[in-house]
């Protein structure tokens, strides 16, 4: 049996606080642990000591939205992840109110193979507002969106986000084992039509890897970094990095803030990529080469230089992109696609 290399740990920053984190944090491409970033928040005190105060501290925040879970059979694997051919999942996905999964997540705190109880990405500011009021950090300009997830014991497998991310540990303990974005082949990635929670994920199961359906994945773990948080620290996620999470505790809360450093208006590059694959992946080798140069050209070496030929005033699309112009691509866009 081929041994793996152990991850390495991801690098601590000392001296920040939910008042004050340095730029060079929030600019960072490497991975972060911020240790103790968010030991003082309410939050954290109160969700820590139990489940049902917990519940007692979010009550006074939930507007009886109804929030999304993610349940599995009882005794099953705690990876939330697909059936046997990957059409479906080996979970069940509903929604209930907030109390009725904490009530649940109580229930089977002391059973020795629960079923996962998982409460995805909920935006705060929408299904807990006031809550930041108390518990926030201080991120001047950046204007995030901030996410809870709630549950017991799971393992949510590699992935990855376009935005930069701050994942704060409110209760539990989390382990992160994180990739460079480049391993992206070295992590077998699955469908990405047809995914548990809106990313593509890794087929492998880190828990148990079989390197003989999955050998490059040994080159992966040579490039892995992983940190295990406690309630209070946090991890900084540089955007595209791939990030497996496992939550190791019998109620685990997580509060995440999500940013972009591009304008919104500007739209999701994996939108492109979805049309990349339906417009261009088939073509004969010849012309995606030649299309390859193209986007080269306009898109990924794309420079001031390249333009100069074109009076400033008609260069249309390949002038700065403003809101308008945005607006006016996507309208383009839409009708070629009709």
């Amino acid at each position: 049996m081929t041994e793996l290399p152990a991850p390495k740990a991801i690098r601590a920053v000392e001296g920040c606080s939910a008042s004050a984190i340095p730029d060079h944090v929030l600019q960072s491409r490497e991975p972060l642990v911020l240790k103790g970033l968010v030991k003082t928040w309410p939050a954290t005190a109160l969700c820590s000591e139990s489940i049902s105060s917990a519940a007692t501290y979010l009550a006074k925040f939930w507007t009886q939205l109804p929030v999304t879970a993610y349940v599995s059979e009882p005794g099953s694997e705690t990876r939330l992840f697909y059936n046997e051919d990957c059409t479906g999942f080996n979970f069940r996905r509903g929604t209930a109110p907030l109390h009725q999964v904490l009530q649940k997540l109580s229930e089977h705190s002391s059973d020795a193979e629960p079923p996962v109880i998982y409460v995805g990405s909920t935006m705060v500011d929408k299904f807990l507002p006031g809550f930041r009021a108390d518990n926030d950090l201080a991120l001047g300009d950046l204007q995030p969106l901030m996410s809870m997830w709630i549950g017991n014991k799971s393992r949510i497998s590699a992935h990855y986000d376009f935005p930069d991310n701050i994942a704060c540990v409110v209760a539990g303990r989390r382990r992160f084992t994180l990739f460079p974005p480049d391993q992206l082949s070295n992590l077998y990635i699955g469908p990405v039509d047809r995914t548990p929670a809106g990313q593509a994920i890794s087929l492998v199961d880190f828990s148990a890897p079989d390197l003989t359906h999955f050998p490059r994945f040994a080159e992966a773990m040579k490039h892995a970094q992983a940190a295990e948080l406690e309630p209070g620290d946090a991890v900084f996620i540089p955007s595209m990095w791939w990030h497996h999470v496992e939550s190791l505790s019998n109620f685990n809360i997580l509060v995440n803030y999500w940013w972009t450093s591009s304008p919104d208006y500007l739209g999701a590059p994996s939108a492109a990529l979805m049309h990349a694959m339906l417009a261009l992946r088939d073509l004969p080798a010849h012309q995606k080469a030649i299309w390859a140069q193209l986007f080269d050209h306009y898109v990924f070496n794309s420079d001031q230089q390249s333009l100069d030929h074109i009076p400033e005033a008609g260069r249309g699309v390949l002038s700065n992109i403003s809101k308008e112009m945005a607006a006016w691509m996507r309208s383009d866009l839409i009708n070629k696609l009709k």
